[in-house]
C-alpha cells in the first residue's frame, strides 16, 4: 500500500506541475524545468571500495528502457531505482569494473521477482561476470530462492549464498500449451487455417487438443538443447558434471538449503545481515555502525563516463561501425517503440547505408517474427548495405521466422547457443463469427463489385476458392523465404525443405546445420565487422540515439513538433503481400 500510494502521489504531482508550468508559466516554465533537471547531478560518485550491487530483479534488454513522459516524470520524483537496462550497457559496465580499483567486488542480489531476462542475453550477462571474476576481484551472490535463470548468473560466483529457509530450483524446463479449440467449438467461433510447414506451431492452440506430433518433437528437442546448455554451462563452475546435476535434477527437483550445500551447488548457508557484515568487513566499515556497506547500484555506476566508452573503440576514429537493434515484433509501418517497425527500421538502414563515415553496420535482432511484408522490406535493405559495406547480425534471445528472414542476408550471422531461431515457415489464422451471430440473430447481406471483394470479412468462412486463392499468396511466400535462404546461406533448396517446416532450433543446432555461422554475443559481432571492414583499430562505435529526456519531450510536445513519414517503396511482391497483410503472420 505504501509503494502504491508514492506511485500515485508522484503521478498526480508530475500531471500538477506539468499542467502549473503550461497553463501559468508556458514556455519559460518548461525551460526553468528542463534546467533545473539537467542541472541535476551530472555523474555517480564511486568511492573507494565500493561494492557494485547487480540487482537481479533488473529486467535487461537490447534497446534498454524508453519510458514515457508520464513514467519519466514519476521516476524523477520517486525514490525507485531504475527496473531495466540495455543489454550492452550492463556488459560494458561489468567489464569498466573490472579495470575500477575503486570497486572491490559484486553484489549479486536475488528477487523474489520472475526474471524476465532472455536465455541468450543471460549467457552474455554470464560471460561478463566471469571476466571480472578472471580479473582477481570477487563476486557474491545471495538469494532465499534460487531460481534457475538466478542459478545460471549466480553459479559463476565465488561464493553462492542461500538464506537456511531457502530452496535451489533446479527441475528443468516445461512448456505448457493451452489449446482453445473446444472453447472456440462451444461458442461458435470457427477457424480457418493456411499454412506452410508441419512444424509451424502457432496454429496448433486453435485447430488441436493436445500437441501434434511434429510440435512435440521439436519442442522436446530445444528444451533438451536449452537445459544442456545450462548444464554444461554451470557445471564446471560449482565442479560438479553435467549428469550430477542432472541426477539433482531428477530426484530432487527443488533442493533445500541444506541439501543445496551438501550438493556443492552453494558454497553457505547464512541470512542476508550476515552477507551484508562481510560486505563491511570488505569495505572496510565497522561493523558497529548501522549503515549499509560502501556501495554504488550497477545502474548508477553505468552512468559513469567510463562506461560509455568501454569497448566502443578510438572515440578519436572518424571510421564508424553502427548498431542497430531489432527487437520486438516485427509488424508494417512505423510501429511502437516496442516493436519493429518495416519502414521505420528500413529507414534507419537506409541512412546508414549512404552515411560515408558508416564502415559496417551489426545488426542486433531479437524478435520472435511477425509481418512477411515488413520482414521483406528490412530485408532487402539488409541485401542493400550488404553490396557496399559489411552487415553482420548479432541474434539475441530469438531471432525466429521473420526475424531469420531479415538476418539471413548477413555477410555473418552470430548467435548464442541458447538463442531461439530458424521456424522458417508461413501461416495465416482466419476467424469467422457466423456460427455465434446466427445463434444470437445477427445476420449480414453484401453487395460487391467482384468476386473477391469481401474475402476479409470474417461474418463467414471463407470458400473453398477464397481458401486456395490465400493459400496460393502462403505458397509464393514460402518458395520466396527458402529460396532466400538457399541463396544467402549457400545451401540447396533440397537442404532448406529439410531443415525448414516451420521448425525452431537452438543457435548450437542452427550452426550446425548453416543457418548461422557463429556462436558468439553482441561484442563479437562488433568485432567481427571491425575485421571484416579492415579498420584494425580505427574505428568507433555509433549506437543508436538515447531516449528523449523528460525536457526535451516536453518542450518538443508544446513546439508541436512531428516527423515526416517516408514511405518505403514495394516491389510488385511485396504489393501482392499487403493485400492479405491482415490475413498473414508468420
Amino acid at each position: 500500500m505504501k509503494d502504491f500510494l508514492k506511485f500515485t502521489f508522484a503521478s498526480l504531482l508530475g500531471n500538477l506541475i506539468g499542467l502549473v508550468l503550461i497553463t501559468t508559466m508556458g514556455i519559460g516554465g518548461l525551460i526553468f524545468l528542463a534546467v533545473m533537471i539537467a542541472n541535476q547531478d551530472s555523474g555517480p560518485q564511486v568511492k573507494d571500495k565500493s561494492v557494485l550491487v547487480f540487482d537481479l530483479a533488473l529486467s535487461v534488454s537490447d534497446t534498454g528502457p524508453n519510458p514515457s513522459t508520464s513514467e519519466a516524470l514519476q521516476e524523477l520524483l520517486s525514490e525507485d531505482s531504475p527496473t531495466s537496462i540495455q543489454l550492452r550497457t550492463l556488459v560494458q559496465t561489468i567489464d569498466q569494473a573490472s579495470k575500477d580499483d575503486r570497486i572491490v567486488a559484486i553484489y549479486l542480489q536475488g528477487t523474489n521477482t520472475p526474471i524476465s531476462t532472455g536465455l541468450a542475453n543471460l549467457k552474455e550477462i554470464r560471460q561478463a561476470l566471469q571476466r571480472f571474476k578472471d580479473s582477481g576481484k570477487t563476486i557474491i551472490a545471495y538469494d532465499i530462492d534460487w531460481t534457475a535463470p538466478e542459478y545460471y548468473l549466480a553459479s559463476v560466483a565465488n561464493q553462492v549464498v542461500i538464506n537456511p529457509l531457502g530452496s535451489l530450483d533446479i527441475k528443468g524446463l516445461s512448456s505448457q500449451v493451452m489449446f482453445l479449440t473446444g472453447a472456440l467449438e462451444k461458442y461458435g467461433i470457427g477457424v480457418q487455417v493456411i499454412r506452410v510447414g508441419k512444424y509451424k506451431a502457432a496454429v496448433e492452440p486453435f485447430l488441436l487438443k493436445k500437441l501434434s506430433p511434429e510440435n512435440r518433437e521439436q519442442t522436446q528437442k530445444l528444451l533438451g538443447d536449452l537445459w544442456g546448455e545450462w548444464l554444461r554451462t554451470i557445471a564446471p563452475s560449482r565442479k560438479v558434471t553435467p549428469q550430477q546435476l542432472q541426477a539433482f535434477s531428477n530426484t530432487e527437483g527443488i533442493l533445500l538449503a541444506d541439501k543445496a550445500l551438501k550438493g556443492k551447488l552453494v558454497d553457505q548457508v547464512s541470512y542476508g545481515d550476515e552477507v551484508i557484515t562481510n560486505f563491511k568487513k570488505m569495505t572496510g566499515e565497522s561493523k558497529e555502525k548501522s549503515q549499509q556497506f560502501r556501495q554504488i547500484s550497477i545502474n548508477s555506476y553505468s552512468k559513469t563516463p567510463e562506461v560509455a566508452d568501454n569497448n566502443s573503440g578510438n572515440q578519436n576514429s572518424d571510421n564508424k561501425i553502427a548498431i542497430v537493434y531489432a527487437e520486438g515484433e516485427i509488424v508494417d509501418g512505423s510501429g511502437t517503440s516496442s516493436q519493429i517497425g518495416g519502414d521505420r527500421l528500413a529507414k534507419e538502414l537506409r541512412k546508414l547505408r549512404l552515411d560515408e563515415k558508416v564502415k559496417a553496420v551489426v545488426l542486433r535482432v531479437n524478435s520472435p517474427g511477425g509481418s512477411a511484408t515488413a520482414s521483406e522490406v528490412i530485408g532487402r535493405e539488409v541485401q542493400l548495405i550488404r553490396k557496399q559495406k559489411p552487415v553482420i547480425v548479432s541474434m539475441g534471445n530469438y531471432a525466429a521466422s521473420g526475424g531469420y528472414w531479415i538476418a539471413m542476408g548477413a555477410d555473418q550471422i552470430f548467435a548464442e547457443a541458447n538463442t531461439v531461431t530458424g521456424s522458417i515457415g508461413v501461416f495465416g489464422l482466419l476467424f469467422n463469427i457466423q456460427d455465434i451471430a446466427s445463434k444470437n440473430g445477427i445476420t449480414w447481406d453484401i453487395v460487391k463489385t467482384g468476386k473477391f471483394a469481401d474475402i476479409q470479412t470474417n461474418s463467414r468462412p471463407k470458400s473453398p476458392e477464397e481458401l486456395a486463392r490465400l493459400q496460393s499468396v502462403v505458397n509464393l511466400i514460402y518458395d520466396r523465404f527458402i529460396s532466400n535462404v538457399a541463396t544467402n546461406r549457400k545451401l540447396t533448396k533440397d537442404q532448406v525443405q529439410e531443415i525448414a517446416q516451420g521448425r525452431v532450433w537452438s543457435g548450437s543446432e542452427a550452426k550446425q546445420l548453416g543457418l548461422v555461422d557463429e556462436i558468439g554475443g553482441l561484442d563479437a559481432a562488433i568485432a567481427f565487422a571491425a575485421k571484416k571492414a579492415n579498420l584494425g583499430d580505427d574505428w568507433k562505435l555509433k549506437e543508436p540515439a538515447k531516449p528523449r529526456t523528460l525536457e526535451e519531450r516536453i518542450l518538443e510536445n508544446l513546439a508541436g513538433d512531428n516527423l515526416t513519414k517516408i514511405a518505403t517503396p514495394v516491389d510488385p511482391l511485396t504489393r501482392e503481400f499487403l493485400r492479405l497483410q491482415e490475413e498473414l503472420s508468420m
